[in-house]
């Protein structure tokens, strides 16, 4: 039973971690995109690449935030959710 259950837990950790670096899909295309309206700003105005430039890096600087989250949290729920959660049922168990 206690093993059964520990697997569970395991498995849902890492369903969840794989579920949250989805999100880091977001991030790619955003700064993609970004990237891709810039050049082609740059392309039509070239007298104003420092401001287009600085305000692309500032975009994709603020986007990747998201990317970072979803890999902290992967982190946590590989390394430490398992032993936590492990613990709460030993707990409960009285074991």
């Amino acid at each position: 039973m206690l093993e059964l259950a520990i697997g569970i837990i395991l498995g849902c950790c890492a369903l969840g971690a794989g579920c949250a670096m989805i999100a880091g899909i977001g991030p790619g295309i955003g700064e993609g995109n970004a990237v891709a309206k810039a050049c082609e700003a740059i392309g039509r105005q070239p007298e104003c690449k420092g401001s287009v430039t600085s305000t692309m890096i500032m975009g994709c600087a603020i986007a990747e935030t998201t990317g970072i989250y979803a890999l902290v949290v992967a982190i946590l729920l590989i390394f430490v959710a398992p032993n936590t959660l492990v613990g709460v049922l030993k707990a409960a168990l009285g074991l």
